[in-house]
């Protein structure tokens, strides 16, 4: 069959990526300053793309599958199927002003402050689509400026009609730009160190992002194709599943079993096994991590003995079976 094409990212989403598919039993290998990974099935075919431009070729069919930030999919408005939210590199795209603006606390404040000084309000970014769009929502810009798209200068083309704000297409360094080529920014931040060293403060949060897994429509109607775009997202949703379970076993005497399984939210249902001593049984089951703490205390007390596994993949795949799902 036709290799399935699956893009992955460069940049901060590189690293949690490569993990994420090795621990769903990939394995990675490529030369240095290679874009075209190895992989240890011969019917994908590896590409490190940005994740920029990821949305686009996986949009336009040059990848079948790829994986790329949930701003970048926003950003560029891509017709692709979302297959599944990776629940890792969480990030915030906010709105940030100098620290010294003191009595700004929003984009209303901004807007207002700058229509009352006659001043175009200048704003740095990756995100024209995003930006415009989160600009267009806020009431006070609405009351200002009605439906007018703010204007959207690139080095190659400018569009938008209303003057009175400005986005500034940013190629990087965004936060950089105040006070002298920009009056506020819309970024990306993790912990928001980069705003501080910047003497910058976010005000508001645009939107939330982490990486996602997404494909391309046509090749998902190719049966061939199909078969593989879903061994890749079941192996994926296994890891992003089993980041939030734990297996655990348990030895328990007879006269406890009820009382523990009555205790034991169970994947599905527990195994229970019979010891070589008679009147002991060994029950294994998976259940949510953050409930393991108000477990323990009934495990204390109902069972014997207690090991406590964090599996590398939790895989549905009963849920994954594509059946009923083709034609």
């Amino acid at each position: 069959m036709e290799k399935v094409k699956l893009a992955i990212p460069k940049g901060h989403l590189a690293e949690p990526t490569i993990k994420a598919l090795e621990q769903a039993g990939y394995s990675i290998s490529w030369r240095e300053a290679s874009y075209k990974p190895g992989i240890n099935d011969p019917k994908i075919e590896l590409k490190i793309l940005r994740p920029q431009e990821i949305p686009m070729f996986v949009s336009e069919g040059l990848q079948d599958v790829g994986i790329t930030g949930l701003d970048w999919l926003y950003e560029t408005r891509a017709d692709v199927e979302v297959l599944l939210n990776l629940e890792y590199s969480h990030v915030k795209l906010v709105l940030a002003i100098p620290k010294a603006w003191r009595e700004i606390t929003s984009l209303s404040d901004l807007l207002k402050a700058f229509a009352k000084m006659g001043k175009p309000l200048r704003v740095s970014t990756e995100y024209l689509n995003v930006s415009t769009d989160y600009l267009k929502r806020n009431p006070t810009y609405q009351r200002l400026y009605g439906d007018s798209d703010p204007l959207m200068i690139t080095p190659w083309w400018r569009k938008g009609e209303n003057e009175k704000v400005s986005l500034f297409l940013s190629f990087g360094a965004t936060e950089a730009k105040p006070p002298d080529n920009a009056d506020a920014i819309i970024d990306v931040i993790e912990t928001g160190t980069t705003l501080e060293q910047n003497d910058l403060k976010p005000i508001e949060t645009v939107m939330e992002s982490t990486a996602i897994l997404i494909a391309n429509q046509n090749s998902l109607k190719n049966p061939e194709k199909r078969e593989k775009i879903y061994d890749i997202l079941t192996l994926l949703r296994g890891v992003v599943d089993g980041r939030k379970k734990l297996h655990i076993f348990v030895n328990v005497r007879e006269e406890n079993l009820q009382r523990l399984l009555e205790s034991l939210p169970a994947l599905r249902r527990p195994t229970i096994s019979p010891l070589s001593e008679k009147g002991w049984y060994s029950v294994n089951t998976v259940i949510e991590k953050d409930r393991f703490l108000e477990l323990l205390p009934a495990l204390r007390n109902i069972a014997q003995g207690l090991v406590v596994y964090e599996p590398r993949q939790v895989l549905l795949l009963d849920e994954m079976n594509l059946g009923d799902k083709k034609g």
